[in-house]
């Protein structure tokens, strides 16, 4: 699945079984809410299968399963493993986004964060490319990046939830060591504690950072009619970045 030389960050591969302290369902309602109105919004008859394409633990599938069937692709079996418990109901479908093939075609495509990951404009395309591939020509795809060249921002977060007989505590800290290239660096401090004592954790992320123009022209090369929106949702602290709607016309 992974290119030689390519990692995994431990949060989706070792450390998979503690992602539901570190992020929880219930925190994505309101985003949800949102993504929803956006592909009905957008679709030319409203949709009712939607692929999701680096769909992690499943967090955004749990509320928009309610509204969609949907289809889970994600590259870490671990993640799915996640998914599967928490959204038995849903298919789910080991592989990359950059080369997976179903050979169907979905109301909609929907593409979280995991799209950070593409650190280079070619992922970033191939990626892209399978998305349109798996668009029914009237559908829509959804990319929601974390954040575009221009909105970038060196930042620290922190979190966690605690959970039965254990506990996650997070430090995450964002900066951009080398502004030339295409890539940003996360770094992640986890605290564990189990009925064993708590440990810490050092995960590093390495991010794709690309200006809105890029994103636009790429969506376009591809074949979509792209558009940018931004989602005004308030509890997302520093505000809510640039999100691409791409349309497959008929």
């Amino acid at each position: 699945m992974l290119d030689p030389g390519e990692a995994t960050p431990k949060l989706y591969s070792e450390l998979a079984g503690w992602w539901p302290l570190l992020s929880a369902p219930a925190d994505y309602a309101p985003e949800a809410a949102l993504y929803h109105q956006a592909l009905v919004e957008a679709c030319q008859a409203p949709p009712k299968t939607v692929l999701e394409l680096g769909s992690g633990g499943g967090n955004n599938a749990s509320h928009l399963k309610a509204y969609f069937q949907m289809t889970l692709v994600d590259r870490s079996a671990q993640m799915l493993a996640i998914s599967r418990e928490l959204n038995p109901e849903c298919e789910h479908v080991q592989g990359d986004m950059r080369n997976v093939r179903l050979k169907r075609q979905f109301d909609a495509v929907f593409v979280h964060d995991a799209i950070m990951y593409m650190t280079s404009e070619a992922d970033l395309q191939r990626a892209i490319q399978t998305a349109y591939l798996h668009c029914r020509p009237g559908g829509v795809a959804l990319f929601v990046p974390d954040c575009v060249q221009e909105t970038f921002q060196a930042q620290t977060s922190h979190g966690g939830h605690d959970g039965e007989g254990r506990s996650l505590r997070y430090l995450s800290w964002e900066y951009d060591p080398d502004p030339e290239d295409t890539t940003f660096i996360t770094d992640f401090a986890y605290l564990l504690r189990d009925e064993h004592g708590t440990q810490v954790i050092h995960d590093q992320h390495v991010l794709g950072l690309f200006p809105a123009s890029t994103w636009m022209e790429i969506i376009a090369k591809t074949g979509f009619s792209p558009r940018r929106i931004h989602f005004d949702l308030q509890e997302a602290e520093g505000g809510w970045g640039e999100s691409f709607l791409a349309m497959k016309n008929i």
